[in-house]
């Protein structure tokens, strides 16, 4: 198979080069975090309840910078912003090594998700932003599969790594220990990718041209600014419902697979392994479908095409059409993503790509809360099998009504814009 984004490396910007390099150092870092912090906590003897309260905690910690990082992304650049993101997670890195009580883990697990929420708002208009627009899609969609990739790679070698040091060093397996040698490989990871991030070209704005001035806009308190509120929403609520339907299922998929086949730990860990690594084959193949049909018409093919997998995947009663459904679907839901991001900061002035990635973090966040909270009420009401049933029932709707919004709110534009290409060609 053919994989043009992995092809094109060479055409891309040098700093896009250098960000890749970046994403995937700061990924593993990233990765680690999600899989083994509330381990740690665990092993300090934390309950469950108190780590759900020190997640929530960072989680609102993160959706409340976002915006703040955008709007100093556009005043002071985006390499500051990720430079500043950077730096702030290794000192909440160090900050956890070094404390043991709650209030202050509360404390750097906040700093770590404002240091993290930066460098996540920035890259999209920071790739937008060092890419030619016939290369964007393929630096998009490589720079989501090295995420995926770099998923995989940390839970494997993270964990064995830190197992092997650990043993040398007389540490039990599975005490705080372990899990400190982990937050050390995180820190010396992110240290790393600081490095990479200092050798990117400063892009701190110059003075506003008289065009810019002139370009009508609405102004928030925060600085944040938006010229098309109508074009914000259509590039918004899409997205906003499949964070929904996504947040009622997709965080829960390993409980609903394991209960209803009793697949053993080491099974069930090899299925997410494969769906990451069909997800990374599909991301790297996505840009040929957008070149060839255009980037809303591809975003669109998949996700309907993962429509009837979601709906194997939740009623079907065979394990194999299960696993096929399961690996399938999230690659073809996930490899429109990049494509739709990198469509939707083209869509956008320069000045409005930090805001509207902000955003789409932010709706992202909310999505998967609600759509968690009407996971627990149904478990809570229906049960096992009936809450499952609405819950994917739910969302088989709510991304057809978002990928059928999709095409009709933003095909006809990219239809003349085909046609004029074609035409000047």
């Amino acid at each position: 198979m053919r994989l043009p984004a992995v092809a094109r490396l060479g055409h891309f910007h040098r700093d896009a080069r250098i960000f890749l390099a970046t994403t995937l150092v700061s990924g593993a870092a990233l990765s680690l975090y999600w899989i083994d912090f509330n381990l740690y906590l665990a092993s300090l003897g934390y309950s469950t309840a108190t780590i759900g309260l020190v997640a929530t905690v960072g989680s609102t910690a993160g959706a409340l910078s976002a915006f703040p990082a955008s709007a100093a992304s556009d005043r002071f650049g985006r390499r500051t912003v990720i430079a500043a993101g950077m730096a702030i997670a290794v000192v909440a890195l160090i900050g956890l090594l070094l404390v043991s009580s709650l209030p202050l883990i509360a404390v750097f697990a906040a700093m770590w998700a404002v240091g993290q929420q930066s460098f996540l708002v920035v890259q999209a208009p920071f790739l937008a932003e060092h890419s030619d627009p016939e290369h964007r899609n393929e630096l998009f969609a490589l720079q989501s599969a090295i995420q995926s990739v770099t998923n995989v790679i940390a839970a494997v070698l993270g964990g064995i790594g830190a197992v092997a040091i650990g043993s040398a060093l007389g540490f039990e397996p599975g005490s705080a220990d372990i899990y400190r040698i982990i937050l050390v490989i995180m820190t010396v990871l992110l240290a790393v990718a600081l490095g990479t991030v200092a050798l990117l070209s400063d892009d701190r704005p110059g003075r506003i041209d008289e065009d810019e001035l002139a370009s009508p806009r609405v102004r928030t308190p925060m600085g944040i600014v938006i010229e098309d509120r109508r074009r914000f929403v259509r590039l918004l609520l899409p997205g906003f419902l499949i964070a929904i339907g996504a947040g009622q299922v997709i965080p829960f998929l390993n409980v609903f697979v394991q209960q209803r086949f009793g697949l053993d730990l080491a099974s069930l860990n090899a299925l997410f392994a494969l769906t990451s690594l069909g997800t990374v084959v599909a991301l790297l193949a996505q840009p040929t479908l957008a070149r060839r049909f255009g980037q809303i018409t591809s975003v669109v093919i998949v996700q309907s095409a993962s429509i009837p997998f979601l709906a194997v995947l939740g009623f079907s009663p065979l394990l194999w059409t299960v696993i096929a459904a399961m690996v399938v679907r999230n690659s073809l839901m996930n490899a429109g993503n990049p494509i739709f991001s990198a469509f939707a900061m083209e869509r956008v002035s320069p000045h409005e790509r930090a805001t509207l990635a902000a955003s789409m973090s932010v709706l992202w966040q909310t999505g998967w809360v609600v759509g968690g909270a009407w996971y627990a009420l149904l478990q809570a009401v229906l049960g096992f099998d009936g809450g499952y049933a609405v819950n994917f029932i739910g969302v088989i709707a709510l991304y057809s009504i978002a990928t059928g919004l999709y095409w009709f709110w933003f095909r006809p534009a990219e239809r003349r814009a085909l046609g004029e290409m074609r035409g000047v060609s």
